[in-house]
């Protein structure tokens, strides 16, 4: 069984690489992550949305160097 760990992508970024690491963990495009998380934002207001973006920063880390 493979041990993943869920980091924020250091390639695969637009701002601070959540969507990224988020994608390459589930294995999903990260723009559909994207996406999603603009209509989240959109829908459930914008500081939630905000405020779980910047936890997210705070608490998954960045990946390591190959």
């Amino acid at each position: 069984m493979e041990n993943k760990k869920l980091y924020r992508s250091r390639d695969n970024k637009v701002f601070a690489g959540i969507c990224g690491g988020l994608g390459e963990y589930f294995n999903i495009d990260p723009t559909v992550l994207r996406l999603f998380w603009l209509l989240m934002v959109i829908f459930s207001g914008l500081v939630p949305g905000l405020v779980a973006y910047i936890l997210a920063i705070l608490v998954v880390p960045k990946a390591p160097r190959a």
